[in-house]
């Protein structure tokens, strides 16, 4: 089908917008979403798109912005406090991944027809590929699940960082293998000492330049000159490197590690992820549009085989260097587990494969479906890895008694003690205050580093999930006083409350939160009490204040007192602006609205309106200078402001009510 250039626009928007929401709803990353966008609508499928250059000259600068965040992430001290694992654990799984996909496709370029050639060059690209792993998806199941600082969490970031730092010389390297055989030599020489001497140029004379150059732009104080100039320095520096005869990604890299040593790095971050995200759904939409549905349905048997080689390939691999390097079986495993799939790397790095016609394009066909399938089952995986590893590892059982004895031997004296469950700042503070007043406590942390510093200075602490039942067995649940969760996350809050209302129903647990939106859904689950660190901060704050105003301290306290007793109901909520638009929809928050004399609701009473049935409240009602008392029974007057309460549906549904 031939469309115009706003109609394509506008199918692209419409089918991601749509594939997006598919995939949220189950829960699934969102780049999954638009490789199903573009499976669908390409030419192999419905042929509503086809696949254009320009098309795929505007998605490259998705990755050209991917690689430039990588490199925003660059940092040598980073680097240096996880060396260990980065360039030992990290660079032993890439080459020797890469090594055996070479091997096994040496070992079966006899087998093949004459038609389909694997040469070692397809078979080095082919192994880049499948050693990257989806950086996307690993971090956010591991943040979701808490695991960031644990052990095996240390690890796979470790590797992944490795993972996206092997993509710079492989996106030199892989376009370079596409020469003439004996000319191969001189041209990977040639592109390394083009690397070596733009690199030079750009970190010399770059980093000056660029930090100068940032402050005279941000004193002009234009949010506009600075995205611009951001625009500027990002494809400034990749047109250089490909006009060196490199990638565009490579520029785009160096730039973001050049803007990642000045203070201006955090701002770039958050004002570059919009160009980012959307240009690089474009990239995975085109990677989408080729696949070739029919021909991965004829030969399923060969996807299956390529999903099941390779991701068991990268989980022994994985695990097996782990354990190399020291770790136990069960962290391991969860290491290989969560890396053995595939990533948006390697779908870069097989474009770039294909572009260069390293491989034969039935094979590119074949792995592309494999590395999309092995992404859809990743997560699925992940969730699992705790009920895998104790199922395969007799050694984990063992483990984790150990663990579990560790605990119990440190509280088998206490009694009456309080169990905090989070052992950061706030968990560390709340600890200092306990110990000065004498009561006894016993934390549970998931940060191996953090709980062997407390320990040695005498900390009562432990390493362990405290949203496991067995830890908070162990850490003498049905002795304790009290339980507090020290960490600002809903989700394991929910069950750490399940537990406790099963283990002990009558222990009072204290629920740390970010701000009021879950508090009554915390509330509900059993929290005796929720603090949000916005409110609470909102009324300290507001208490110095009023002091410092002259209000007497008692009618201070009290205030303050009144506030918390009421849940917060004063303070919760409030008015969005323009610099709010990436709040949550559902947080609750105020709305004025001035009625008009046209308004339905004027003359009427306010208990007729039913604003409560739109799910929201109306807080005060403002009359001329005056506020008046909100009471069912209120006849409402033009001119009058209503101020309204609640998310943003139901503020938008009572506000209907009002008008009309």
């Amino acid at each position: 089908m031939t469309f115009s250039p706003l109609e394509l626009t506008l199918l692209l928007l419409g089918s991601a917008v749509l594939g997006v929401v598919a995939f949220r709803m189950m829960h699934l990353p969102p780049m999954l979403g638009y490789l199903a966008v573009g499976i669908l609508i390409g030419p192999h499928a419905l042929g509503l798109a086809e696949s254009s250059e320009a098309f795929h000259s505007l998605a490259e600068f998705g990755v050209v912005f991917l690689m430039f965040s990588i490199g925003l992430e660059f940092s040598l001290p980073k680097l240096m406090a996880m060396r260990g694992i980065v360039f030992g654990l990290g660079m032993a799984q890439v080459v020797l991944t890469i090594a055996a996909t070479m091997l096994f496709g040496w070992t079966i370029a006899t087998q093949l027809p004459p038609s389909i050639h694997i040469s070692w060059q397809a078979s080095f690209a082919l192994g880049g590929a499948l050693a990257m792993s989806s950086t996307a998806i690993v971090s956010k199941m591991l943040t979701e699940r808490l695991e960031l600082e644990s052990e095996h969490g240390r690890k796979i970031i470790g590797i992944l960082l490795f993972q996206d730092l092997a993509v710079v010389p492989l996106l030199i390297l892989i376009p370079s293998l596409g020469q003439r055989p004996d000319a191969l030599v001189e041209t990977l020489a040639w592109a390394g000492v083009k690397a070596v001497i733009v690199l030079a140029l750009l970190l010399f004379f770059g980093q000056k330049l660029v930090r100068g150059w940032f402050t005279i732009v941000v004193k002009r104080r234009s949010q506009e000159l600075f995205m611009l100039n951001l625009l500027l320095i990002t494809l400034g520096a990749a047109w250089i490197t490909e006009r060196a005869g490199l990638s565009l990604a490579l520029g785009a890299f160096v730039a973001g590690m050049l803007i990642s040593e000045t203070e201006y790095k955090h701002q770039v971050e958050e004002d570059i992820k919009p160009f980012r995200d959307v240009l690089l759904g474009l990239f995975f939409i085109t990677i989408g549009m080729l696949l070739n549905v029919q021909l991965v349905l004829a030969h399923w048997w060969l996807v299956l085989v390529l999903l099941a080689g390779p991701v068991l390939l990268k989980f022994a691999l994985i695990a097996g260097l782990a354990k190399l390097f020291g770790a136990s079986d069960g962290i391991s495993m969860r290491t290989g587990l969560a890396l053995a799939q595939a990533g948006e790397f390697g779908f870069v790095l097989l474009n770039l494969a294909g572009g260069s016609h390293l491989m034969d394009p039935f094979i590119i066909q074949v792995v592309l479906a494999s590395m999309v399938l092995s992404m859809l089952v990743a997560p699925f995986i992940i969730s699992k890895s705790d009920q895998i590893v104790m199922k395969v590892s007799s050694n984990e059982w063992m483990m984790q008694s150990l663990a579990l004895t560790k605990i119990a031997s440190r509280t088998m004296s206490t009694n009456k003690h309080v169990i905090v469950c989070g052992f950061g700042r706030s968990g560390q503070s709340l600890a200092t205050l306990l110990g000065e007043e004498n009561i006894d406590y016993h934390a549970l942390d998931l940060d191996p580093e953090r709980v062997q510093e407390a320990q040695t200075a005498g900390r009562n602490v432990s390493y362990g999930d405290a949203a496991r039942r067995e830890s908070l067995v162990a850490a003498g649940i049905y002795r304790a006083s009290a339980v507090v969760i020290t960490y600002a996350s809903t989700p394991s809050a929910l069950k750490v409350l399940h537990l406790v209302h099963e283990l002990a129903p009558a222990l009072p647990v204290i629920v740390r939160s970010h701000d009021d939106t879950d508090l009554d859904l915390l509330k509900s689950a059993g929290a005796a009490e929720v603090v949000p660190e916005l409110m609470e901060g909102s009324l300290m704050l507001a208490s110095h204040a009023l002091v410092m105003l002259g209000v007497p301290l008692r009618r201070v306290v009290h205030r303050v007192q009144t506030a918390r007793e009421e849940r917060y109901a004063s303070l919760r909520g409030y008015f969005h602006g323009a610099s709010d638009a990436g709040e949550e929809a559902d947080l609750e928050r105020l709305h004025s609205v001035t009625l008009s004399g046209s308004a339905v609701s004027v003359g009427k009473a306010l208990g007729e309106i039913d604003v409560a049935g739109a799910g929201a409240e109306v807080t005060s009602i403002r009359r001329g200078k005056g506020r008046l008392d909100v009471a069912p029974d209120l006849v409402l007057e033009a001119g009058d402001v209503v101020v309204l309460r609640g998310a943003a549906d139901a503020v938008n549904r009572a506000e209907q009510r009002l008008l009309r």
